[in-house]
């Protein structure tokens, strides 16, 4: 898929055990010539209140509460990323960038 940038949700298949979910992109478009990947963080139900979670209000494409799992952090093939649903809010990115930022000691 095309037609998404950084700061997008996008629909991914992470694969088998981790299932179709929408995820943030938090790479910038085309970071490697020789790869069509991004990198991503998914969102998830699964709410521990860790440290590398991002809360955010709840969009009405999302059926329940959810958070960012900035853990979970992954890049993938552009052929994975299934469709584009919107931006994230940019002060809740900022949060992302900020706990990027803590959890690769930059």
């Amino acid at each position: 898929m095309t037609g998404f940038n950084r700061g997008d949700v996008v629909v991914v298949d992470l694969g088998m055990a981790a299932k179709v979910r929408p995820c943030v992109v938090v790479s910038i478009a085309n970071p490697d010539q020789q790869r069509n990947m991004s990198v991503v963080v998914p969102m998830t139900t699964e709410i521990r209140g860790g440290d590398c979670e991002i809360r955010f209000p709840k969009p009405p494409w999302l059926r329940q509460e959810s958070v960012v799992n900035v853990l979970g952090i992954a890049g993938v093939d552009n052929a994975k990323i299934e469709r584009r649903i919107s931006a994230f809010p940019a002060e809740k990115m900022a949060e992302i960038e900020s706990v990027l930022k803590h959890l690769f000691d930059l």
